[in-house]
């Protein structure tokens, strides 16, 4: 076999269908525990020391304290009359700019249910762009919302842009939550508790992955990556991974961000003969497929991340993609989220959303951030985020609710609230990091769309 081709799949194992058929992962909270479904399934222990199930969840450890894991106890009940400035930092315009449209779709959804809950509080969103790191917009955005008193920034995506500002807005002690940031670099970011984040650390997403590739049976895998906090995160996870579960890495190559060939890199990982390749990359996917093509690479060997994953049935002609697969953090979003995400879209926009990815997440960083306000009736930085733990059910043991309003009714009568949103139980724990999330995996159709396989 030539070394531009990459091998098809093997039969996907007994094993690996066991282990990855749900992909729902839990994260133990800070302190080494290792944790337990409590379904008597069938365990498997992995790397990390945590424990894959029949069911595809899994517990590891959880990061380094890093603010907040102290019970502030049941909130004070009565009325409240709070206005909630929450701007956006998504990416309007750059490398990520096709996640803007659902991030921020997410963001009107989720402050038009908290307004029309008429519960205290009342939300003024901004919508802010993010860019990227060659155009760095977020350089303009973030000074312009932190003068306007903004009380929570929700942002960035890209984990790389984060690193860009995260400390200019904890210096402002502001609550920062992004719905995206995947880096596990974050976990243990000195950031005063003001940092929270509703999309799981790339620790879970690559450990999926992972397991993923080599359950389809692959031995030689060739990694292209974009060199940076995302990147690096991710590639070093799913290298980890995918060695413990005795495949090989025969190749990896990095590119940087702003780099618009790369003829270079993928001659290299093909010289390795790869039997398939896992590209962690943003929008130059869309650079990299013809590439690849040209190079007579088997098109159904290549696995994607929740950085390029989208449909891309206007951009490559029919059948280019069908059978490659990818992972993106989030639970199938219900039908009623999907018809009220759209309509706030189009509202907003006069368009249709042709992607959904951290949707879900956006909106329910604004209504854990709504919620955090009411629990402790303030809308400054430090005390939203004393309560932005409790809110989530990461400690204190609260009611569970699913959506914003009766949350909010349940808080003005002084009970502990546990919100669980369209992104999944979230609980966050003492770092600011959602200890259960769903890892979806999915593959490409004949038209290039997306269909989810878990």
């Amino acid at each position: 076999m030539s070394s531009s081709t990459l091998r098809p799949r093997k039969s996907v194992t007994a094993r690996g269908i066991a282990v990855l058929a749900a992909s729902t992962l839990i994260l133990a909270a800070c302190g080494g525990d290792e944790g337990d479904d409590g379904d008597g399934a069938a365990e498997e222990t992995t790397e990390d020391g945590g424990e894959a199930t029949d069911d595809g969840s899994e517990s590891t450890e959880g990061g380094e304290e890093a603010g907040g894991g102290t019970d502030p106890g049941a909130p004070e009940a009565g009325d409240r009359e709070l206005v909630l400035k929450v701007g956006t930092v998504l990416p309007q315009t750059g490398a990520l700019a096709f996640l803007g449209p659902p991030e921020e779709a997410g963001a009107l959804l989720a402050a038009q249910h908290i307004n029309e809950a008429d519960a205290g509080i009342t939300v003024e969103l901004t919508l802010g762009d993010s860019g990227d790191p060659d155009n760095r917009a977020y350089a303009t955005t973030v000074p312009q919302l932190l003068n306007a008193g903004t009380n929570v920034i929700v942002g960035a995506a890209s984990s790389g842009v984060s690193k860009l500002f995260i400390d200019e807005v904890v210096a402002a002690e502001t609550l920062m939550i992004s719905p995206a940031n995947t880096a596990p670099e974050f976990t243990t970011w000195p950031d005063n508790g003001l940092y929270w984040r509703t999309a799981p650390s790339d620790l879970l997403q690559g450990e999926v992955l992972g397991n993923l590739i080599a359950s389809d049976g692959v031995v030689n895998l060739g990694i292209l990556y974009l060199n940076d906090a995302y990147g690096t995160g991710l590639e070093a996870q799913l290298t980890e991974t995918f060695t413990a579960a005795n495949g090989t890495v025969v190749a990896t190559e990095s590119y940087n961000a702003g780099d618009t060939t790369f003829d270079a890199q993928i001659s290299s990982i093909l010289a390795a003969d790869p039997d398939a390749l896992a590209l962690i990359t943003f929008e130059e996917i869309k650079t990299i497929i013809p590439a690849l093509e040209s190079a007579g690479v088997d098109m159904s060997s290549l696995y994607f991340v929740d950085g390029n994953i989208a449909d891309y049935s206007a951009d490559f002609d029919p059948g280019t993609l069908e059978g490659s697969k990818g992972t993106q953090p989030g639970p199938a979003l219900d039908d009623s989220f999907l018809t009220d995400l759209n309509a706030a879209w189009m509202e907003h926009s006069g368009e249709e959303l042709s992607d959904l990815n951290y949707a879900g997440e956006t909106y329910d960083a604004i209504v854990l951030a709504a919620l955090a306000a009411l629990a402790g009736n303030s809308v400054e930085g430090p005390e939203m985020a004393t309560w932005m733990q409790q809110v989530s059910g990461g400690i204190g043991g609260g009611e569970k609710f699913d959506n914003f309003a009766d949350a909010a009714a349940a808080i003005a009568e002084g009970k502990v609230v546990d919100y669980d949103g369209p992104s999944g139980p979230i609980t966050f724990n003492e770092a600011g990091d959602p200890t259960e999330a769903t890892i979806g995996i999915f593959e490409y159709d004949e038209n290039n769309s997306l269909v989810r396989i878990n």
